[in-house]
């Protein structure tokens, strides 16, 4: 999760919110990603996304089997689909999202068909989520 929380800082220095996702197999990060909508201009740069392209290129197949995503933030809909396809089997997952967590919090996606595990350095992920809305409030306070 520790290398999940780095991507997640790589995010938050572009001004992203700040979630980060790393793909390992065999105990070898075989992917990395963090978001990247805003610098990209495009709502499908989620970080499990942006991680699974990664994994998919490095091994050079789209089948990611007895593969686990360590992720900051609960997986959205989109995100736990894309799990789903690239038949990953394990799922730890820092903090909830309640606004649209796929893993259980607000639907429950992957329960089924992928391991689930919450709370992975929970207090170190959501403090990074907390950190980023704080100081966008206060940049919209100062205008």
């Amino acid at each position: 999760m520790k290398c999940a929380i780095d991507e997640a800082v790589l995010s938050l220095k572009l001004g992203e919110m700040p979630v980060g996702a790393v793909v390992v197999k065999d105990g070898i990060i075989i992917g990395k990603g963090h978001n990247l909508k805003e610098t990209e201009k495009d709502a499908t740069q989620h970080a499990e996304i942006n991680a699974i392209k990664d994994a998919c290129k490095n091994i050079g197949d789209w089948r990611l089997n007895d593969a686990s995503l360590y992720v900051t933030l609960e997986p959205c809909p989109m995100c736990a689909g894309a799990i789903i396809e690239s038949r990953i089997k394990r799922v730890y997952i820092g903090a909830e999202s309640h606004d649209s967590g796929a893993a259980g919090t607000v639907y429950d996606f992957l329960n089924k068909k992928v391991d689930v595990y919450f709370g992975i350095m929970e207090d170190d992920c959501k403090k990074l989520i907390s950190d980023f809305f704080s100081r966008l409030r206060q940049i919209r306070r100062d205008g």
